[in-house]
């Protein structure tokens, strides 16, 4: 719950997740049908977002076509179930979707590159420029900045959007 919010208000907002991720799921769910693959959906509520996971104890292989080359495909998933979610329920969704913990080990790979350049910003003095990053890559480097003491920014325009942090 945020500041100023009232237990109820959490409560309608926590709600309105949950409706998110239900409606995502059977979503989803006819997706893998027509796809005939498949995968187990696991829904949570991660900071203030509906977040949803396609996971499979067969061969993650079959969920590697719904991932994609750099999870490009997985991208696109998300934005058609963001959209299936807007269509039920008129209001927009921020909705996460993971499939086979592909996002999951991104974040951790994409903490450590955020954590190593605070750490190469620290030491030179200098701003450090990333690569050209997605939105949700661009966020998770952010948050690892921050929580190395240190500020980022992004600059140029999509496709070329990079994070750029700065020494402090």
């Amino acid at each position: 719950m945020t500041e100023g919010t009232t237990p109820a208000e959490g409560v309608d907002t926590l709600t309105c997740l949950e409706q998110e991720g239900e409606i995502a799921a059977d979503y989803l769910e006819g997706l893998l049908d027509i796809a005939d693959l498949d995968g187990d959906i696991d829904m949570d509520v991660e900071a203030d977002r509906a977040a949803v996971s396609i996971i499979s104890e067969s061969t993650s292989r079959d969920l590697q076509k719904l991932v994609g080359r750099d999870g490009e495909v997985l991208e696109a998933l998300q934005e058609l179930t963001r959209l299936a979610v807007h269509r039920e329920t008129g209001d927009r969704s921020r909705l996460m979707l993971d499939i086979a913990g592909f996002r999951a080990r991104k974040r951790t790979e994409l903490s450590e590159l955020g954590a190593k350049a605070a750490e190469e910003a620290k030491g030179s003095g200098q701003p450090v420029k990333l690569d050209p990053m997605t939105p949700f890559e661009r966020k998770v480097v952010h948050d690892a900045v921050a929580a190395a003491g240190l500020r980022s920014e992004s600059e140029c325009e999509e496709p070329e959007r990079r994070v750029v942090v700065l020494p402090a």
